[in-house]
Order: structure tokens, then sequence, then C-alpha cells
């Protein structure tokens, strides 16, 4: 199989940066349509439509609340066509990104650009869009006809959220490199259609190793509100380098038993992020390839130090309910799933088997 390697258009970060997007997209098409929240258009609504009018821009705002499902992505669809729009901004978490990205690609691939208001996740740089039901449960995936073609991330505006949106961010990174290299040991075939290659790896190691380097002092920065290097280099590596690792590198068993956890019923009426069953999936992950205690060392530590859930209770669970957890792995070991390209043989029971390992191995850190 070949190497394949899909990026976006271009990636855009910096403080204040938002106020330039005029310069950035101007080219791209004349009628935006604004996909966000509510809270978010009163964020940084007003300055994306004068960024707009700054090069003879219009905009059209479609309201978003909550999850990206086909109810959600065919109203939006619906007040795009209406207005006429040839541009589509998504804008706030992974949620609306998702939703933004689906819609672009479902009105003929128009253009499409994200600005992120939180790191929580690397949706922004992915040319896919994970669709959930009411539940959250995911249902399908919508590949894009190509990856967004601007991302732009204003630091300042990431800087103002709330620090649990980086840190599920965080554990949505940390788990890039651990399946990107399962993918390139397995040969399995990634989400660009390809294998992972030796810059895909590579990629994946580098948000490894700036998050294990500037972590710490990048929440301590976003608890004052501040931008600083450490938080500039750790939101490149939980949008941009994870975003890129996750396509062209791979996924695996952490993002596997994530889907599985969002079946669970504690756990999605608890709130959990997606990061954050990540991280725990991640622990599976080095149980089911026996990873060595060097690496689960240092990923524990990591996990505890930035404050991601290591443990079932962390997660939401109060009661433990063996059938809700069955079926969790279940659909983590399904032949859909990413499991696979870990050890193509891994049975829900293994799956089963990890979960509370990884449970037993958070509670002992």
């Amino acid at each position: 199989m070949a190497v394949v390697l899909r990026d976006v258009g271009q990636y855009i970060q910096g403080a204040g940066e938002l106020d330039n997007l005029g310069k950035f997209v101007k080219k791209l098409g004349n009628k935006f349509l604004l996909i966000c929240s509510p809270n978010n258009k009163r964020r940084i609504g007003d300055r994306i439509e004068t960024a707009l009018k700054s090069v003879e821009k219009e905009m059209v705002y479609s309201e978003f609340h909550n999850q990206c499902t086909m109810e959600a992505i065919e109203k939006a669809i619906a007040d795009g066509t209406a207005a006429g729009c040839d541009i589509v901004i998504g804008a706030g978490g992974g949620t609306a990104i998702d939703t933004a990205k689906a819609v672009a690609t479902k009105m003929g691939g128009i253009p499409c650009v994200i600005i992120p208001t939180i790191a929580s996740n690397d949706a922004p740089c992915a040319g896919l869009s994970v669709v959930y039901n009411e539940e959250g449960v995911v249902v399908k995936v919508i590949n894009m006809v190509r990856n967004p073609d601007v991302v732009l991330v204003d630091t300042g505006v990431i800087a103002q959220a709330p620090r649990k949106f980086l840190v599920s961010g965080m554990g949505d990174a940390l788990a890039t490199y651990f399946e990107a290299r399962a993918c390139w040991r397995t040969g399995a075939r990634t989400m660009a259609r390809g294998n992972c290659s030796h810059t895909s790896l590579a990629m994946a190691k580098l948000c490894y190793d700036l998050l294990l380097d500037h972590s710490v002092k990048a929440l301590e920065a976003v608890d004052r509100n501040e931008v600083n290097e450490d938080l500039e280099n750790v939101v490149e590596a939980c949008i941009y380098l994870s975003g890129f690792g996750a396509i062209c590198g791979g996924l695996a068993a952490a993002h596997a038993i994530n889907d599985g956890l969002g079946a669970v019923p504690q756990i999605h009426a608890n709130g959990t992020s997606h990061g954050e069953k990540v991280a725990f999936g991640l622990i599976a992950q080095l149980i089911l390839e026996k990873a060595p205690k060097e690496e689960w060392d240092t990923v524990l530590n990591y996990i505890h130090a930035v404050g991601l859930p290591s443990t079932l209770a962390d997660l939401g669970v109060t009661e433990f309910v063996e059938a809700d957890f069955r079926r969790a792995a279940k659909i983590a070991a399904s032949p859909k799933e990413f499991t696979k390209n870990v050890r193509a043989d891994i049975t829900a029971d293994e799956v089963y088997d990890a979960i509370l390992a990884a449970d037993k191995a958070g509670a002992a850190k």
C-alpha cells in the first residue's frame, strides 16, 4: 500500500489572528455560512463578521446546539442553501466543527474554514466528521472531499476557555503517537487510505514530546488566561499535530475504546469528553500491547499530572454494570473499529479485560 498524506490548505495560529481572518479567506468565497453556538456567536461572532466585511464578504448565521447529528447537519444545510452561501465557517468545539465539515461536504464540497474556540480535540484539522445520535453514540463518519481549506487558531481565544477543555485536548493528542506506532507496526491502513509513513510517525512523536515538555506550564497559562510559548506549543500539538497524526498516522484501540465507552450510560450522562475517554482508552491499549514499564510510568504520570481520568470512577462510573462494559468492549472489537490496528485477532473479551486492568492500573498509580 502507498504512503498517502492529507493536510489542511492553510494552518494559522497565534494570539489575535482571528482579526486577520479576511486576508486568509477572501479568495475562497463570497457568502459565508457561520455555524456556531449562541455562546460562541457572542464571544467571537462580531470579530468574524468584522473581519469578513473588511474584505467585502457577507456572513449568514446558522445556530448550532450541542451535538453533531444528522438533524443538525440538515438544518444548517437548509440555512446555507436558502441564503445562497458558497463557503462554510465552523466555530467552536469539536461537534460544531464536525457539523460544519459535514455541511460543506454535503453542499457539494464547498470551501470550509475552521475556527476552534477551544483546544479540546484534533477535529479542526481532520478531513472527516463524526456523527452521533442524541444518546452520544457514533452512528457514522462522513469523509470530506479534502481537509479544511483554512484552520485559524487564535490562541488568545483558546486561553480564555476553562482548563478542562485543554486537558481534554491533551488526552486526545496523547494517544496520537501510540496509535500511529501501532499502525506502523501492523501496516494498517490510515484514514488517509495509505500506510503510516516516516513523516506521519515523526510528527506523531513530536506531538507526544511537546505534550510531555510543555503541558503543565500551558495549563498554568490558561489558569491566568494568558498566552505563553508553552501554550502555543501545546495548542499546536493538540490541534495540528494530533489532527495530522490521526488522519495520516492512523487510529488504533484508544479511539475504538473511546467509541465503546460512549455507549456506557453512566459515562454519557457524566458528560465525559472525547479526549478523556481516549486517554483512558490509551491505558487499555498499552495493556493490549503489553507495553514496557517505562512507557507505562511515563503515560500514567502524565495523565495524573494534567488531571486526565485514569479510572472508571474518573469517567463517571459510580456502579459497575458488567453488561454495559461487555457491550463497550464488543463495540471496540467490532470489525469496523480500529482495535484491529493493534492486532487483527483481538477479541471483545480481551478488550473487556484490558478495560478492567486499565482501571486497576490507574487506581494503583
